[in-house]
């Protein structure tokens, strides 16, 4: 499970995360309570939900599929997500990481 700050505009609010979502990962995505879950590509599950005002993300990885465009393109549209709905770049989520690491 990984964590990931928000950037100050981008709202802790889960119908704003589920909208990203359906963006990022066309087909059925599943609300129980404050928990999105779907499936895309290559990640048999992901699971999303907002937690201390924190994007929390649970994956799980699909060993069946082993076509890398499959990979990539699962890779790319994770990505995409994770920037639409935190409001920080690769680079910069890598950082808050680091920073968060060094605090502790």
């Amino acid at each position: 499970m990984q964590q990931y700050k928000l950037k100050r505009g981008f709202k802790p609010d889960i119908d704003r995360i589920y909208s990203v979502m359906e963006e990022c990962f066309p087909g059925e995505i599943s609300r129980n309570g404050g928990v999105l879950e779907t499936s895309y590509g290559a990640l048999s599950k992901i699971k999303v939900w907002i937690e201390n005002k924190m994007l929390s993300v649970d994956t799980v990885s699909d060993k069946a599929v082993t076509d890398d465009k499959i990979v990539m393109q699962t890779n790319r549209a994770f990505r995409d997500f994770l920037n639409k709905a935190t409001g920080y770049t690769a680079k910069e989520r890598i950082k808050n990481a680091k920073k968060e690491v060094g605090e502790e």
